[in-house]
């Protein structure tokens, strides 16, 4: 019998591969490109808040900031009367102060002294100052702390002076006034201090001839502080 050979273009059926002999490993399809790895899921960042601070931050750092304190105290003022000498007043001082932790604050000053009989006249004697300046620390420390200040505002002194003719004349002057002086200071708390206050007071007053004429008036002030805050600032202690 003739075999009929196959044509060029058909493919050979002894070259295929028998029927039986199929691979249970699929075959890869050429056309079919890879797979990409897949991305990784990072945790997603909260965006910080506006009330709270992110841990990662640095700290913030501490700075300055004014805090206030008030004091009420005992006062006695020896008034100096020209030409006609000096007398003892008591009275009350009141101040506020500014503290921004720093060497440099500011302080507020009210006071007012006075004294019923001057030179056994019956006649009474007072002076009412308001001032206001800068303060400038010497020393702080942990309990103890010194300070200066120089003050400027104006005061009114009424009272009898000696008259040219002997007697007594009774009037007031309200003139510019100033005020340089020192404190000390003991933290008895957090919250209260003891301070001592002394005070060279520049005021205004009546000679014998009527002139106006300046004097120096000393003060002392003993009150007690109370702090409506807490300084940020470093205090020196003694080694």
């Amino acid at each position: 019998m003739a075999q009929v050979s196959p044509l060029p273009n058909q493919p050979n059926p002894s070259a295929q591969s028998p029927s039986g002999a199929n691979d249970s490993t699929p075959g890869v399809d050429p056309a079919a490109a890879p797979s990409p790895a897949p991305t990784p899921i990072l945790p997603v960042k909260a965006p910080a808040s506006r009330y709270f601070r992110s841990i990662e931050q640095p700290p913030i750092a501490s700075g300055y900031f004014p805090v206030l304190n008030l004091s009420a105290g005992y006062s006695v003022t020896d008034l100096a009367i020209p030409s006609s000498g000096r007398v003892a007043l008591t009275g009350m001082d009141v101040s506020l102060a500014s503290d921004g932790g720093r060497r440099i604050g500011a302080k507020l000053d009210l006071s007012y002294a006075y004294a019923s009989n001057v030179f056994n006249s019956r006649r009474p004697a007072d002076v009412l100052s308001y001032l206001i300046g800068p303060t400038f620390s010497l020393w702080s420390g942990s309990s103890l702390s010194t300070s200066v200040h120089m003050l400027a505002g104006g005061a009114r002194v009424a009272g009898p002076f000696l008259s040219a003719s002997g007697g007594l004349t009774t009037g007031y002057v309200h003139y510019p006034a100033l005020d340089v002086g020192g404190s000390a200071e003991y933290r008895l708390s957090r919250a209260f201090g003891f301070r001592v206050t002394i005070d060279c007071l520049r005021t205004h007053f009546f000679n014998s001839s009527g002139a106006i004429r300046g004097q120096n008036d000393l003060r002392v002030v003993n009150s007690i502080v109370y702090y409506l805050g807490e300084p940020v600032r470093p205090r020196h202690s003694a080694e």
